[in-house]
């Protein structure tokens, strides 16, 4: 699905899981879908290890920002790669229980791409409300509202996407009795989602491809993915000249089908610039 459109930008998210286990995954979906600009969350490698070779043999700029354990992102551009900046202002650290000492996570990177400052950015999970890494989300979450905060300019197009591991409404979970007291859903975290959107962001929702749900991510386990049980926590936001002219958004189901896929699903949106 390339771009048709002389002068689109196609921007997409994806957390991919384990990059280095889906290489050759990330590597047809690039010329499939051929986006300008890959936000990647969840890399699980560092960022010597990234496979750069591979990515920039279709074109593309990388700037990646891992360390090894379960987290990592990246930011893969064809339209220019410029000011990157890895980690966010005032960003807490945590602590895992296997760890000495607090430290801060490898979960955001920013750079400008063709005129328009991206962020790729893997929200915290929170694992259970109450838990210490609850907290730590919603610090967290407090340090990218700072960062864009400090970034938005008026004459700089902007977007921050990736996973945030909060579903936005009741709507974009299968079922929201089944998360009855769980993270992901909770006032809390969808209060910092909006905080982000009082800055002058807007949240672009794609659509579905197949079922009238826009959903993002499937649990492997149980089938879910083909009972189509799932929640929409991969989110693009914009500020409103990129949204204003967003001329399509959606999620590549495909992408998820097949042999060792991720359990998110890319996603996706075209721009006319």
């Amino acid at each position: 699905m390339p771009c048709a459109r002389l002068g689109t930008v196609r921007i997409a998210t994806w957390n991919v899981n384990s990059v280095l286990a889906r290489v050759p995954r990330l590597v047809e979906w690039l010329g499939i879908a051929e986006p300008d600009v890959l936000c990647l969350q969840e890399l699980k490698t560092t960022t010597e290890l990234f496979p750069h070779a591979e990515v920039e043999a279709l074109g593309y700029e990388v700037a990646a920002y891992g360390t090894g354990r379960w987290n990592g992102v990246a930011v893969l551009s064809r339209v220019g790669l410029e000011d990157v900046r890895r980690g966010l202002l005032n960003e807490p650290g945590f602590q895992p229980d296997d760890a000495m000492l607090e430290a801060q996570e490898p979960r955001a990177v920013g750079a400008t791409c063709g005129g328009v400052r991206v962020w790729s950015v893997y929200v915290p999970n929170g694992r259970e409300v109450g838990h210490a890494h609850y907290e730590y989300k919603l610090a967290w979450l407090d340090a990218l509202r700072d960062t864009v905060a400090e970034e938005l300019r008026p004459d700089r197009p902007f977007t921050v996407l990736g996973d945030f591991n909060i579903a936005p409404t009741d709507e974009d979970v299968w079922d929201i009795k089944d998360f009855d007291g769980m993270t992901h859903v909770t006032e809390p975290e969808r209060a910092k989602l909006a905080a982000l959107r009082e800055l002058g962001l807007r949240d672009v929702p794609p659509r579905g491809m197949k079922y009238p749900t826009n959903y993002t991510y499937w649990d492997y386990r149980g089938g879910n993915f083909h009972k189509n049980l799932g929640m929409r926590i991969d989110l693009m936001y914009a500020t409103a000249e990129l949204a204003d002219n967003v001329t399509d958004a959606y999620v590549d189901r495909d992408a998820r089908k097949g042999k060792l896929p991720s359990d998110h699903a890319p996603v996706v949106m075209d721009i006319n610039r």
